[in-house]
């Protein structure tokens, strides 16, 4: 057997190089947390670092996330059992929306990084379906509405061709949305519309 040495006193840590390294390890944590950690998991920036980083924007992406889980669990409890019938069911109605004519279609060009609002005016209340697709390139969308001191956000996407869904408007007003063309090349966005609306207004 080797006889391992015992280390000298004097080579050991002082008590008062062992506190600043601990205090060191302390703050590059918080700074990690603070910096890292809560803009990635929980869109929290207090420092404005996570935003730079795209770190923030990951971080809402798990809280949306996170809330529509929540929100399916309250609706549908741990498990959603789905029958053949429900399947067959579902197809049918796919077939019925796909049949149902659009009521509006609006098409226009941009250019690369032109925007573009466009809105349908909605009573309160009402509802209407869309789809809209992008070709040429990628857009940034935000649908939102706002009027008379209210405002409410539908969805936001960054890097999107498509998208497709309904709204029903909380308040009276118009209902719609901001596109921007974020790539090095014009886009062709088409807009199909279809439901409760009076109206069509674009602007820029």
């Amino acid at each position: 057997m080797h006889n391992v040495p015992q280390p000298k006193f004097e080579d050991l840590p002082s008590p008062a190089r062992l506190m600043r390294s601990a205090l060191v390890a302390v703050v590059v944590a918080a700074a990690i947390i603070t910096t890292v950690v809560l803009p990635a998991e929980y869109a929290i920036d207090p420092t404005g670092v996570g935003r730079v980083l795209g770190l923030t924007e990951m971080g809402e992406i798990k809280q949306q996330l996170e809330s529509e889980a929540k929100a399916d669990h309250s609706m549908y409890g741990d498990h959603q059992e789905w029958t053949l019938v429900d399947s067959v069911l579902g197809m049918f109605l796919s077939t019925a929306q796909a049949q149902e004519a659009w009521k509006d279609e609006v098409k226009f060009t941009l250019t690369p990084g032109e925007g573009v609002e466009t809105k349908a005016v909605m009573k309160e209340g009402a509802v209407l379906a869309y789809a809209w697709t992008a070709t040429g390139g990628r857009v940034n969308f935000d649908l939102h509405a706002h009027a008379n001191g209210q405002s409410v956000d539908y969805e936001r996407g960054r890097g999107a061709t498509s998208g497709e869904g309904s709204i029903k408007a909380p308040f009276a007003g118009e209902h719609g949305w901001f596109w921007r063309n974020r790539d090095k090349a014009d886009v062709t966005v088409i807009l199909k519309l279809r439901g409760q609306y009076e109206g069509i207004v674009r602007s820029k």
